[in-house]
């Protein structure tokens, strides 16, 4: 058995001469939280639609727990939940009715959806609008039905195409504390969101896709790391000091004041410090905060998608 749950090699999809996504490989592996971000047009859509058996791609393999996605389209598709980019959920029915017919069309015992449907609906906080129209839900309590459809055949994977897009701050927290329990159970989620610092503290690794290719994959930490600029040691005090501290600065390129803080850029922050701690020390300063602000998975993107609209 392979310990990866999608496994993609050398993966193209081209619509006459528009090359949308271009002999791309990786592997997730198994109860992992990935994330797939781009720019707009990059490929995330049209590789999660070639992911999920929704469009054949031009050239290439997909594996879904094993299962070949063209072949065995069927038998990969009972393992995976999906919450495509655009609501799939039926606004003239209820929430209730949602989950039943999606039920139905999953094929699943019917005390199966009756129990999954009511536990759903109580965990995303729905129970109480189960039999409300879907068509006069907000954005954000529509979007956490549909992840509860997606939720209700108890997938080993599932895709999120950004599932946080545009939704009020409540819905937004809701989802992300979800995702994280459900992964935390072992359910392998796909990723894919225009919000950095939504990547940043959900995913254990991330790829970037732009222009059809695959420009990086690793952690959100190691990524971080490819951008080669001076880190920051950020520090404040009990009380006003200085700009220019009486201390050695040497290895510091830059010494500047951010609202009660201040800033040193540097390349070696851990010799900066000490530095610091010694001169707090003599000067009978406490020190406030201390931190070392390395760059931030925004700027990885922007750094590998310059040029893009975003």
């Amino acid at each position: 058995m392979t310990e990866n749950a999608i496994e993609v090699q050398r993966l193209s999809k081209h619509y006459g001469n528009l090359c949308a996504v271009d002999n791309i490989s990786f592997n997730v592996k198994k109860g992992e939280f990935f994330g797939f971000l781009g720019p707009n047009g990059a490929g995330k859509t049209t590789t999660i639609r070639m992911l999920t058996g929704i469009i054949k791609p031009s050239s290439g393999q997909i594996s879904i727990m094993g299962y070949d996605i063209q072949r065995e389209t069927l038998k990969a598709r009972k393992l995976m939940g999906i919450v495509p980019e655009v609501s799939n959920a039926y606004i003239d029915l209820s929430a209730w009715r949602n989950m039943i017919f999606q039920g139905e069309l999953y094929g699943l015992a019917r005390n199966q959806v009756l129990d999954s449907a009511s536990y759903l609906l109580k965990d995303f906080g729905l129970y109480d609008r189960k039999d409300q129209l879907v068509k006069f839900f907000s954005k954000g309590i529509r979007q956490r039905l549909i992840i509860c459809l997606a939720l209700l055949s108890k997938p080993e994977i599932i895709f999120l195409d950004e599932p946080t897009a545009g939704l009020d701050i409540q819905s937004t927290a809701i989802i992300r504390e979800k995702l994280r329990l459900i992964n935390k159970n072992g359910t392998t989620i796909f990723f894919t969101t225009h919000n950095m610092e939504e990547a940043n503290r959900l995913c254990e690794r991330v790829a970037i896709i732009n222009r059809g290719k695959i420009a990086a994959i690793d952690t959100p930490e190691r990524l971080k790391l490819t951008i080669k600029r001076l880190q920051i040691v950020q520090v404040s005090f009990d009380r006003p000091v200085k700009l220019e501290l009486p201390v050695d600065l040497q290895g510091v390129s830059r010494v500047e004041k951010a609202g009660d803080k201040i800033n040193l850029h540097t390349d070696s922050p851990g010799e900066v410090i000490c530095k610091i701690v010694d001169y707090a020390r003599r000067e009978r300063l406490s020190i406030v905060t201390l931190n070392v602000l390395t760059p931030t998975l925004e700027e990885v993107f922007l750094s590998l998608t310059e040029g893009e609209e975003n």
